[in-house]
């Protein structure tokens, strides 16, 4: 409890202008991050490496404002955010020379789109599949940005969103359902 208190009373500074206190955010949740980057963008040969999208991260984050970002829940749903966001604009600049289109199938395990051999349109598939999700369920398409682009458990998430751990499991299972049925050919 005292690193979130902490993380709020910095948070709160930094709306007020100081930018200080957001690089303080940053470095003790500097590791947690760098896991979560680790788990999104994994190894090979990509443009994104884990430090280069908490770097971004950071950037975004810093220059976009923090009206939002109350504490650290909110801090995550931020990062959440723009990590996906980050990733989809590297797969769209890597994708940009590339031919080819169509559905691409996908098994749904935990890890969403891991049948989709190729990274970028594997995060581009998903994209396209949260962007849907967003307009039929908000709330669904946080949980999948949590549980994919953050890796947080249930029980984070439900703390989170502000919901019980068995609703946070549910609208996992409903959005894999809506998003199996909208990237399979």
């Amino acid at each position: 409890m005292g690193q979130e208190f902490e993380i709020t009373g910095l948070l709160a500074r930094a709306r007020e202008g100081d930018r200080q206190p957001l690089t303080e955010v940053f470095q003790a949740l500097y590791p947690e991050l760098h896991r979560i980057a680790v788990a999104r963008v994994g190894g090979g040969d990509r443009t994104v490496t884990p430090t280069v999208l908490v770097n971004e991260l950071y950037l975004r984050l810093a220059n976009g404002g923090l009206p939002e970002l109350a504490d650290r829940r909110h801090f995550f749903v931020a990062a959440a955010q723009a990590m996906r966001w980050i990733l989809v604009d590297h797969a769209r600049r890597s994708s940009a020379g590339k031919r080819g289109g169509g559905l691409v199938g996908i098994t749904l395990d935990e890890g969403l789109v891991d049948g989709i051999a190729d990274p970028d349109t594997r995060i581009l598939a998903l994209h396209e599949g949260l962007e849907a999700l967003e307009q039929i369920d908000p709330q669904r398409r946080q949980v999948v940005e949590l549980r994919y682009f953050v890796g947080l458990g249930f029980a984070e998430i439900a703390g989170l969103l502000g919901c019980s751990e068995r609703t946070a499991k549910r609208e996992w299972e409903r959005a894999r359902a809506f998003l199996y049925s909208m990237l399979l050919p």
